[in-house]
């Protein structure tokens, strides 16, 4: 590794933690949505988090959840930092025993964090199975999420952090990898494979940017289904987009003063985006959504975080190709899903396409068996039609 990279480790204080509980323990609630379906059903989420679930997630909070078991297993994997065109980067980095190992860089998205992929990333470098493909494993904290420094000026965007990774894994040695991503992951990850060819062997994907304009002429019934859902989606269920793509600042000062504010904001994304018939602790414990809502409480990234939408919302070029090997993956739950056809305007060389039967936004914490599984034969495949 080069010398600009460190070692890192954080702890939150004793102080800091203390603070949190009394936060919790004084917050102010409302009262209860009057539109109360019965439990399970999504009818109950129609106004958004119910107060009774909102009110039984502040209590384990409080009383239960352990971060420091978080902290440990961000240190078991290995937490890394180095600067990139004057920000500090914070970066999780596994590398494999395997000497055939290739190298492979994980972009999560918003309201994401690593603690998507704390889970997956042992699987991933070390396969118990000796033919399963591995990889040596970077997963970057995004500008101004978890521990990587805030920007405090604007360009910040999906350009700019693509390039950031490719001389963040030039540090590491890797000259030429593999990268996955989702949600703003995934559109990071289509930049990088449009924009750096020379350093990307190929990409996996669960979101598929095609270009915009294309005509659902051609497309079967369930694509022009899909295609629908994702306009519904942007029409009738993205305000949370527009807020932090117009006013992330305003926003930002619920989500960094109030726990409970900021739970409430990413909870109703892991209720909504999950395969789920009501609650998303039906596919993800709590402790796992908690790891993800209390790393950006600690670190004080609501605002910073939710600025991503304000530097890229919509930005992708629309002229970007991708002319790498790509697997892509479209879960069923998944708040964006990109017929074939329309993928292939931009993806021009799809080595592997699945449509699962389970999953959602967050499959890494949703179904992950058959995630890892999933990524491992897509990157199979994209490493096998590159040779």
């Amino acid at each position: 590794m080069s010398s600009e990279v460190h070692a890192f480790t954080a702890r939150a204080s004793d102080a800091e933690l203390d603070d949190l509980r009394a936060r919790l323990a004084a917050a102010r609630l409302p009262e209860a949505e009057t539109v109360r379906g019965a439990a399970p059903g999504p009818a109950r989420w129609k106004q958004g988090v119910p107060l009774a679930d909102l009110v039984d997630v502040v209590h384990y909070w409080r009383t239960a959840y352990d971060w420091r078991s978080f902290e440990a297993r961000l240190d078991r994997i290995g937490q890394f930092r180095t600067t990139v065109d004057g920000l500090g980067i914070h970066f999780l980095h596994r590398r494999s025993a395997r000497a055939d190992a290739t190298p492979l860089i994980l972009t999560h998205g918003w309201p994401g964090s690593v603690a998507e992929f704390v889970d997956i990333i042992d699987e991933l470098a070390d396969p118990d199975d000796p033919d399963a493909p591995a990889f040596h494993v970077v997963a970057p904290s995004l500008p101004g999420f978890g521990h990587s420094e805030k920007p405090a000026t604007t360009g910040w965007g999906i350009e700019k952090i693509a390039a950031a990774w490719v001389e963040l894994m030039g540090r590491l040695g890797y000259r030429t990898f593999l990268a996955h991503g989702g949600d703003w992951g995934g559109a990071i990850t289509t930049v990088l494979a449009g924009r750096f060819p020379q350093h990307v062997l190929g990409i996996h994907s669960t979101l598929a940017e095609a270009p915009p304009g294309l005509s659902t002429d051609g497309l079967t019934a369930a694509e022009r289904q899909w295609a629908e859902g994702t306009r519904d989606f942007w029409q009738n269920r993205a305000a949370y987009a527009k807020q932090q793509a117009t006013r992330p600042q305003t926003i930002g000062y619920a989500l960094v003063d109030s726990p409970v504010g900021l739970l409430a904001w990413i909870l109703d994304k892991f209720a909504e985006w999950t395969d789920t018939a009501d609650s998303p602790f039906e596919t993800v414990s709590m402790d796992r959504i908690l790891d993800d809502v209390t790393l950006y409480w600690l670190t004080r990234t609501g605002a910073s975080a939710a600025r991503i939408y304000y530097e890229s919302h919509r930005s992708i070029d629309p002229g970007l190709r991708v002319d790498v090997p790509a697997a892509l993956t479209m879960y069923p739950r998944d708040i964006e899903k990109c017929p074939l056809p329309w993928a292939r305007e931009r993806y021009h060389q799809i080595v592997r396409w699945r449509a699962p039967a389970a999953g959602g936004h967050f499959p890494s914490l949703e179904v992950p068996g058959y995630f890892v599984t999933d990524l491992r034969e897509g990157l199979a495949a994209v490493l096998a039609a590159g040779r």
